[in-house]
């Protein structure tokens, strides 16, 4: 079994080319960030206070989740375009703040893993899900060229949003991801930094597949 992981912060790509090097390679692809937005999704439409850490603890433990190739279900519902909104966006970190609902979901990506090859994504994949991982990539961007890529894809869905209030968003999540006390975004000490930024999604494909095969003794 084969486990790359991709770490690295909002807007740095990963997601997009995570899902192309598990193609590349012929791996199973896990977005495991979607998890997270899945159960913050599940507290919504709860009317949970997502405030009170341990009813939303008891929620995701109650949950149904799959991650099924590129999707995501919630209790057997397709959710994958639904985790993406705003409002998803803006109180995922109820979920990835949370002690017991990081603990469970970590458990269910070991357990999605299972004995395949797999390309997983996320912010605490190579530090805390797979430690033992035989490749870790931490994948970066500056700040101002992730919150244009997260710019551009907003407004192509024709969210009204400014550049400015993005990069607002983004900064305070970085900010919240790198303080967290459970899993903060921290590059896993034997993990390979890839900065993304002037890249094209092919090129930095490239890059990564190559870190992929030198780890296997694949090549030069």
């Amino acid at each position: 079994m084969m486990i790359v992981t991709i770490d690295g912060p909002a807007g740095a790509g990963k997601s997009t080319v995570a899902r192309a090097l598990a193609r590349r390679l012929g791996y199973r692809f896990l977005d495991t960030g979607a998890m997270y937005r899945a159960v913050a999704l599940a507290g919504m439409r709860h009317g949970l206070d997502l405030d009170q850490p341990d009813d939303l603890a008891r929620l995701a433990r109650r949950v149904q989740l799959r991650l099924e190739g590129e999707k995501i279900f919630l209790d057997g519902e397709d959710v994958s375009a639904a985790i993406r909104t705003p409002e998803v966006t803006a109180v995922t970190r109820y979920a990835a703040d949370n002690p017991a609902v990081r603990e469970h979901l970590v458990r269910l990506q070991r357990e999605a893993a299972g004995r395949n090859d797999c390309v997983t994504e996320g912010r605490d994949q190579g530090t805390v899900a797979f430690p033992r991982a035989e490749c870790k990539i931490f994948l970066t961007a500056g700040a101002e060229e992730r919150a244009r890529r997260r710019f551009e894809e907003l407004r192509m869905k024709g969210e009204p949003v400014t550049f400015e209030q993005v990069l607002a968003a983004q900064r305070r999540r970085d900010e919240e991801d790198s303080t967290r006390a459970v899993g903060p975004l921290v590059p896993a000490p034997d993990a390979v930094e890839v900065c993304t930024d002037g890249l094209s999604v092919e090129q930095v494909v490239d890059r990564l597949e190559d870190i992929v095969k030198k780890g296997l003794g694949i090549g030069d």
